[in-house]
């Protein structure tokens, strides 16, 4: 599947049991991340079980056209050769992010305190995302860019030729803005400090540590408090990605509603400022075990066993947001078959992902006979327990790879299929979704209409 190309329109029907083994791909934050700072290291890093999903394939393709030698040896083997902190070229082409929004502002954030120009774009989902909660602090540093109305990509950004570090209180949680406030001081002298209410997925912080940037944390009056010390020497590192907790959301999900399922799913990371999901889960009734627990490439990680349970509605806290940020459509969608109602609060920030995620998770669960109520902070999915979902609709993933998937799961536990207008932009970060799932004993394929 490409999320670049024609629409593939997909199906998912009710299912017998899942089993066996789902073995997902890394995980798509980290795999950012390896590349960027393996560009700005000195000397070659090796990275392996990096995501090759087209958001990541864009990223390194973007790290070529800065300067570092990019190369791949093998499935999820890579080299970068980097080039150093400010050591990026002006590159003599427009930068396409096709449909990552982290891509995009950490490459901005990377590239912001080094005198060159870049111009960024993506496809038509990332085209319509705002960018001003980037480039408002990059321009804290001395950074200038220039876009389309609203903030919006097309952008030129213009590099700070004399940068300075700054001090930045994120106004809304988000781990893609605080890590290009963070990439973007690697280049500037002194201490650039990020202050966020909240701790965000910190795979930044935890890279950068081990890359060699002196880095610290803590909890003060402010809130959680980043320090890092600008112009380091980054050293080359081996970087091994774990496997993606939000692309192993899926076959979890399926399995826990889809009667009779049992699976086991290895290696996923168990970060804990990726784990709302999952605490989530446990609440509402879910029988998932997290055997080995043990750390892989500096993070925490386990393997899930995960079996058909009964599950029921809770009220999902604010403050676990952030932490589960990306797994709120398909969290909505299995929340259709548990009994009760599902309160979902501080999501506002769903509104600005590839897609409105809010209204089109509401949109598409009351085209499946789903009663469900919304604000612009807060989503409602009144539960219709197992088998209470009608289903027979087609949806439309608005070039959202997580809608798409999520109404995929859906179907398999609803009494009738359920359809995906376009399952093509599944490729940005799970390339292997349709073949692993099918291989689980899933009902998901192409749709022949």
């Amino acid at each position: 599947m490409s999320g670049h190309g024609a629409p593939v329109p997909m199906i998912s029907h009710p299912s017998g049991p899942l089993r066996g083994e789902a073995r997902i791909p890394g995980d798509k934050s980290i795999s950012h991340r390896a590349l960027i700072l393996g560009a700005l290291a000195v000397g070659e890093t090796r990275i392996s079980g990096l995501l090759e999903g087209q958001d990541v394939l864009d990223t390194a393709a973007a790290m070529r056209a800065f300067g570092a030698e990019v190369a791949r040896h093998g499935p999820g083997e890579w080299t970068v050769r980097g080039v150093g902190v400010g050591g990026f070229a002006e590159p003599d082409r427009v930068i396409d992010c096709g449909n990552s929004g982290t891509g995009v502002r950490l490459i901005m954030g990377a590239m912001a305190t080094t005198p060159i120009t870049a111009t960024f774009t993506g496809d038509a989902s990332l085209n319509r995302r705002p960018m001003g909660r980037v480039t408002e602090p990059l321009a804290l540093f001395g950074t200038r860019a220039h876009g389309r109305a609203g903030g919006r990509l097309p952008m030129t950004v213009i590099g700070a030729a004399d940068p300075v570090p700054v001090r930045y209180r994120l106004p809304v949680a988000s781990a893609q803005v605080k890590s290009a406030v963070l990439l973007a001081g690697l280049n500037a002298p002194g201490e650039t400090v990020v202050i966020e209410a909240e701790p965000t997925r910190d795979h930044s912080e935890r890279m950068l540590r081990g890359f060699g940037a002196t880095i610290e944390t803590g909890r003060s009056e402010e809130g959680h408090v980043i320090t890092l010390t600008g112009q380091p020497e980054l050293v080359p590192q081996r970087v091994a990605v774990p496997r993606d907790p939000s692309s192993a959301a899926f076959p979890v999900c399926a399995a826990l509603v889809v009667e009779g399922s049992e699976i086991t799913v290895p290696g996923v990371s168990r970060n804990p400022t990726r784990s709302g999901l999952y605490a989530t889960l446990v609440e509402m009734g879910a029988d998932i075990a997290f055997d080995d627990p043990r750390e892989e490439g500096g993070e925490p990680v386990a393997d899930l066993r995960v079996r058909h349970s009964a599950l029921r509605g809770v009220e999902v806290p604010p403050e676990r947001a952030a932490s589960m940020i990306d797994e709120f459509p398909i969290l909505a969608a299995i929340a259709a078959l548990a009994e009760g109602r599902t309160v979902m609060r501080g999501v506002a920030e769903l509104r600005v992902k590839e897609s409105d995620r809010i209204d089109a998770m509401a949109r598409g669960l009351e085209a499946c006979g789903v009663e469900v109520e919304e604000e612009r902070d807060m989503l409602v999915v009144h539960g219709r327990g197992a088998g209470g979902v009608a289903g027979g609709a087609t949806v439309e993933s608005r070039l959202d790879h997580r809608i798409a998937m999520s109404f995929l799961v859906l179907g398999l536990a609803a009494r009738a299929p359920i359809r995906v207008d376009d399952g093509s932009p599944i490729a940005t970060s799970f390339p292997d979704f349709e073949p692993l799932m099918q291989g689980l004993g899933a009902a998901i394929g192409r749709d022949a209409v």
